[in-house]
């Protein structure tokens, strides 16, 4: 092993312990073989040093970390760095590396991704947001998995076909949460805003909406792809149609009705509404900072990791689903409709 100075060894000592979530004393047992240490904290603290890129003591290198796959659609919504952070933290203390696979434009796909987690044996995969939410996607690669008994979860709805442990958002508490909020305010010409329509969590969230308002009004409900620039296409026909407020499926589409809403001339909240889905990095930064239904991701994350975790020791798990309730943030993209729309 390298020689380090005094200095330089117990900052190591210091960054592993806080990695993991143990005292120096724990680290130090490990890296010098002293019993008094559970196997699973004794993984965690090897799995620390490779993520902080410290080398392992000689006795202890040929021991490979255990690996899992976590495959996500993105990086540009920050969601999903916030969910792999977590998921991530997760795992390293349970003495796993996360391998983390994310799908770009001519890049790898999802199948290639799983082609490659079962050649390096991973122990487990977290999938987030992929195409397992899609109905006209490609499944093969989930079934293969299936085949091969791999642990596996999911995060929020996907497909019935795919009997994974599954661990979502109430999206139907999500709809009604922001439906509640913008009547409460006034607003009668309330839209809806999802992702495609082969979405299965956007299907949820439409089935709410319509349980919620009763008539659903001609128009009040668009699809768009997950973007800014989606939302901004779809909101600047709501805003022609004269729907005074706009629960949206994601930050990003909500950001994305609020620049169709200025580059109409108009303004946020006083002439269009806007409820996001998500609660996002620096979202409450935003003008006017989003109102939104926040994810509890945190939880959520670490549940998945418990779900997974369970299958690798026990073997099985059930492939029922965890519904966690969303929150309301109220802030500054929502306010009473226009008066022209309250009296007209």
């Amino acid at each position: 092993m390298a020689q380090y100075g005094e200095s330089t060894r117990a900052r190591r000592l210091a960054e592993v312990a806080k990695k993991v979530g143990v005292s120096e004393a724990t680290v130090s047992r490990v890296l010098n073989g002293r019993p008094g240490v559970s196997e699973a904290t004794r993984a965690a603290v090897l799995t620390a040093l490779d993520v902080l890129g410290y080398e392992r003591p000689t006795q202890l290198r040929g021991e490979r970390a255990r690996l899992v796959g976590l495959v996500l659609p993105e990086l540009g919504n920050p969601i999903f760095p916030a969910l792999a952070e977590v998921i991530g933290g997760a795992l390293a203390q349970r003495g796993f590396t996360p391998v983390l696979c994310t799908r770009t434009a001519g890049g790898l796909s999802e199948a290639d991704y799983v082609n490659m987690l079962v050649g390096q044996h991973v122990s487990g995969v977290v999938f987030a947001g992929g195409h397992y939410a899609e109905l006209d996607s490609p499944h093969e690669h989930y079934f293969r998995l299936m085949d091969l008994g791999l642990p596996v979860v999911l995060v929020n709805a996907g497909v019935p076909e795919l009997a994974f442990p599954r661990v979502s958002t109430d999206d139907a508490v999500a709809v009604e949460q922001a439906h509640t909020h913008l009547t409460s305010l006034g607003h009668e010409r309330i839209a809806l805003l999802l992702g495609p329509e082969d979405h299965i969590p956007s299907q949820r969230k439409l089935a709410a909406f319509r349980a919620v308002a009763g008539e659903v009004q001609d128009g009040a409900v668009a699809h768009a792809m997950f973007s800014i620039e989606g939302g901004h296409s779809v909101a600047t026909r709501l805003i022609a149609a004269g729907f005074t407020a706009v629960i949206c499926a994601s930050d990003v589409l909500a950001l994305g009705a609020i620049r169709a809403v200025r580059r109409a001339g108009l303004s946020a909240p006083e002439d269009l509404s806007v409820v996001g889905f998500d609660d996002s990095a620096f979202i409450n930064c935003t003008h006017p900072p989003l109102t939104t239904v926040r994810q509890p991701i945190e939880a959520m994350g670490r549940a998945a990791v418990t779900m997974l975790v369970n299958q690798m020791e026990r073997g099985s798990a059930p492939a029922g689903e965890l519904l966690y309730e969303p929150e309301l943030v109220v802030r500054g993209s929502t306010a009473p409709p226009p008066r022209t729309a309250r009296t007209g």
